[in-house]
């Protein structure tokens, strides 16, 4: 009888049952561990493309001196007033038809813009006025021209912008540093329409 009380004392089950919750309790550390070395992956993989993609940034801004846009974002368009405008021709009788649009890093700047758009106009209707037919009609012309608005918005809005053409500033002999203005968003000058007559 000895033996048969054993087992209705409950001592031997209770092995089996220590072994299977052992067991459990192993598995579910395991598939914790598991779990979270993915998620330690995943999460460093991720990290490591975003420092890359910060990197080539950095290194496009330092080439040149601008934030560049992320290539996932698309760019902004400011659509100027069509303009008409004579001509530096002798005579005075030649004129051009300019529509423009100007390509922006962001709707920001298209609002800030909006605030200075009379001088922006006026700006660029006397670079516009300044040239010849002959020289608006040259393709070499017209990339002049879109460096120059370039330049004159900048200047209006105070961007910082360095026109291929000019000259390198010497070195300020001071003691006050010259100010650095604020990274360029204009990104390009479109024509959308350019008739001369």
């Amino acid at each position: 009888m000895s033996a048969a009380a054993a087992p209705a004392n409950g001592d031997a089950p209770a092995k089996p049952k220590s072994k299977k919750l052992l067991f459990i309790i192993i598995g579910v550390v395991v598939l914790a561990l598991v779990g979270a070395g993915a998620a330690f992956f995943l999460l460093k993989k991720s990290h490591s493309e975003d420092e890359e993609d910060g990197t080539e940034v950095s290194a496009q801004e330092e080439e040149h001196g601008t934030p560049l846009r992320d290539p996932k974002t698309p760019p902004t368009f400011l659509p100027l007033d069509s303009m008409v405008v004579n001509l530096a021709d002798p005579g005075g009788n030649r004129f051009a038809q300019l529509g423009i649009t100007l390509q922006l890093a962001d709707a920001k700047t298209g609002e800030d813009m909006k605030t200075y758009m009379p001088s922006i106009r006026n700006g660029i209707l006397i670079l516009v006025s300044q040239r010849t037919a002959e020289q608006m009609l040259r393709a070499d012309g017209k990339e002049a021209l879109t460096q120059d608005i370039m330049a004159e918005i900048s200047n209006v809005m105070g961007y910082d912008y360095e026109h291929p053409d000019a000259a390198p500033e010497p070195a300020p002999k001071g003691k006050k540093k010259k100010k650095k203005a604020a990274p360029n968003p204009i990104e390009g000058v479109l024509f959308s329409s350019f008739i001369v007559q």
